[in-house]
Order: C-alpha cells, then structure tokens, then sequence
C-alpha cells in the first residue's frame, strides 16, 4: 500500500510534447493497481464547472483580442477554483492527484511567452493557490519546433487560441521552463519527450514508482496502455 498521505503531482511541458497522452497512459496504468481509489486525474484551466467555463473563455477562437494580463488573471481564477473544489479536498482525502498543467504553465507561457514577466505571473498566483506548491513536477522537455510541428500533423484534440502563437513565442515559453527545471532540481524531473510514446511512459512510471515508494510493477504496469 502507498502511504496515507496526499500527494500532488503535476505534469507540465509545450504543447506537442505528448505530454496528455502520456498521462492518459499512466492513468490507465495506475487504474490497474490494488490502490487505483487512490489516484485522481485533473486538468488545468478546468476540473469543474467554473473552472471549464473559464476554459472555454481563454482557449476560444473567437477571443484574440485578450490582453496578456487578462489571460494571466483567467488562468489564475481558473486555478484556485480548481484547487477549492479538487485539489484540495482530496489531498486531505490522502488522494494522489495528477494534474495536467498548474502554476509553472503560467509561469511559462504568460510570464516567459507573453513577456509579462514570470515573477508578477508568480505573485498572481501565490494569491490564487495560497502558496501551494506541488510535492513533484514532471517537465517534458522537447524542442518547440517539433512540438508545433506534431500539433499540426497529429493532434487530435482542441485545436485553440494558444496554438496559434508564433515560434518565437514557443521558445520564449520552452526558456522558461528551463529556468524553471534549472532552479527547481528537486521538484521538477525532465523528461525526453523526443522518445517514442512508450518510453516516455516507462521513463514517467519509473520516476512515480520511486517517488511514490512503490515496490513493485507487477500491478502498476503500461503494458496494457494504448500506444
């Protein structure tokens, strides 16, 4: 059994970086284990109905107009209520959350991307999560010429406003996350996302299996993930 405290665990990354469906593996992964009640998966902007509805604000077409510090206060907004409705409920459940994206994003993509500067992004934030910090970040580091190139040629899902930001900004935003893993070691783990989709999910099972304290792989195992 894992221990009874909670834990949160955030994934992070440009989009393209196979980040989502990397997560979806490893959910369906940890579904299979004897502790599966104890995982729970969520997603940044959203989780719930506020959260989503300022989802659709921020990622919509039809909004290009947005000022970048409109954006940063959306995102933000969109993350406390996250956090009052989800996150926080079940870490004190002792729940093992999975998160796809929180704070460092913002950092990133409206502090480095949109040039507004990553420490006035991080004391938006610092209000919006009460200082909350994940216990582990995993970064899935990947050039941003190729990560727009796999939105392009391959995603499947929504297609929104951000994804039609220029290269510059990508690599203004893939900086940033840079800095972040630089001045983070402990926190946030790097991971090549430029390897095929199965090793990227044995590279973040290993990584969640030490981290967690879990003896065994037996139960917890990506064989049976979709590819």
């Amino acid at each position: 059994m894992l221990a009874l405290s909670g834990k949160f665990i955030t994934f992070e990354g440009l989009d393209g970086s196979g980040k989502t469906t990397v997560i979806r593996n490893v959910i369906k992964a940890f579904e299979q284990s004897s502790d599966a009640d104890r995982f729970m998966y969520s997603r940044e902007p959203g989780g719930n109905r506020i959260a989503e509805a300022i989802r659709k604000i921020i990622l919509s077409e039809k909004y290009t107009e947005m000022d970048a510090r409109t954006e940063a206060l959306l995102f933000a907004a969109a993350r406390r209520q996250h956090l009052a409705e989800n996150v926080l409920p079940a870490l004190k459940a002792g729940k093992i959350i999975m998160s796809d994206r929180f704070v460092d994003s913002s950092l990133v993509y409206q502090g480095a991307g949109r040039e507004i500067g990553m420490d006035a992004v991080a004391k938006i934030n610092e209000f919006a999560t009460n200082g909350l910090t994940p216990d582990l970040t995993l970064y899935f580091e990947i050039d941003p010429e190729v990560g727009l190139n796999r939105i392009q040629n391959n995603r499947q899902d929504e297609v929104n406003r951000l994804d039609k930001d220029q290269l510059d900004f990508y690599r203004r935003v893939h900086q940033g996350y840079l800095k972040l893993a630089q001045d983070n070691p402990q926190r946030i783990k790097v991971i090549d996302a430029s390897q095929s989709i199965e090793k990227v999910t044995d590279d973040v099972l290993a990584i969640l299996k030490q981290f967690l304290k879990i003896r065994s792989m037996n139960e917890i195992s990506n064989r049976n993930c979709s590819r």
